[in-house]
């Protein structure tokens, strides 16, 4: 079976028998490992000396009066939103129920502790995936999307990528002349797909979200087994051309820009942003789903800023979709078959 998204730390978990990731030891030390954890040669023994017993005990209990100790006001802060991950986590008992508990209970955590909790959801989620087009829409949900246009199509690309790409060739006369920077990205398409499982961590591939109906039919697979394995709900999610006839009794934000759309529609006013992405989630079981909603679709709205930057807030399907509870193929009413 193919690899992609090594590093999310899929490898350092366990699945219990309903296929959802156990929170491991070897996960846990992967945190302590993160540089904002690591204490520097600077630091105070205290600190020092909390990293090291727990990565020797990476379930000891630490107490905020023991990190309210620790000299540095910054390096407090990493070890109280650390500890509050590790623990809402353990307490949850996989890694998927803590991000659950974490988006319910309105926990605040760095985004880039969401972003490393979906990508492992996601990666658990599509695991043995063999849909390339799939695969690189997925990143959507935990890596922020800098958006072209090629040929009046849209294009995205890894924005922390771009980023680099760019400053590269402000800072290399030789780059801007070979046509460093977004422009030198391969775009996705049937001849190079096979080039993704080998570069899968690297981000370096274009979706090209316009020009091929292979990207948001990706997008719309990725959603389904999102909401599938994480909330037990056996959806369809449909990728629109159109806008035609399109009832907003419910729908969905996927990122703030397609929340204010609909917001803005809804109350017939303006739209405030670009509409890039629209997607209808059909429930095909409906317990646990709000009567209200009885057979008409909820909408899914992607927008685009006017930075040309796509940041989808995944945790807005887990508060936004007309449900109560877990649905019927959550483990915590039914037993899936999970792999081993």
């Amino acid at each position: 079976m193919r690899e992609f998204w090594v590093a999310s730390g899929h490898q350092l978990t366990r699945l219990d028998t309903e296929g959802r990731m156990l929170v491991t030891d070897e996960l846990i030390l992967a945190w302590l490992a993160r540089p904002e954890i690591v204490p520097p040669p600077e630091a105070c023994f205290v600190e020092r000396a909390l990293h090291a017993r727990l990565l020797a005990s990476p379930r000891d209990p630490v107490s905020a009066a023991q990190i309210g100790s620790i000299a540095d006001a910054d390096a407090r802060e990493n070890w109280t939103l650390l500890m509050l991950l590790r623990d809402t986590l353990i307490d949850a008992g996989t890694v998927e129920d803590g991000y659950l508990a974490l988006v319910r209970g309105g926990i605040k955590l760095p985004l880039v502790f969401l972003d490393q909790l979906v990508q492992l959801i996601l990666r658990n989620a599509l695991h043995g995936c063999d849909d390339v087009a799939t695969l690189r829409a997925a990143e959507l949900f935990f890596r922020p999307q800098r958006a072209h246009f090629q040929d009046d199509a849209l294009m995205l690309a890894d924005d922390e990528l771009v980023t680099e790409l760019e400053a590269e060739r402000h800072s290399s006369p030789l780059t801007a002349m070979l046509g460093g920077g977004v422009t030198g990205l391969d775009v996705l398409g049937e001849g190079n797909a096979w080039t993704y499982w080998g570069r899968s961590d690297a981000h370096t591939m274009v979706l090209p979200f316009g020009a091929d109906p292979r990207a948001r039919a990706g997008l719309a697979a990725a959603l389904t087994a999102f909401v599938r394995h994480l909330m037990g709900y056996d959806v369809r999610v449909v990728p629109m051309t159109r806008a035609d006839a399109v009832d907003l009794r419910w729908y969905v934000g996927l990122d703030p820009v397609g929340t204010a759309i609909g917001n803005a529609l809804w109350r017939g006013q303006a739209d405030h942003g670009r509409l890039v992405g629209l997607f209808a989630l059909s429930f095909l079981q409906m317990d646990g789903v709000d009567a209200d909603v009885a057979t008409d679709p909820v909408w899914l709205l992607l927008g685009l800023g006017k930075d040309n930057i796509i940041r989808m807030k995944p945790q807005n399907l887990v508060m936004g979709l007309p449900v109560s509870g877990p649905g019927p193929l959550s483990p915590l009413r039914a037993t899936p078959s999970g792999r081993a």
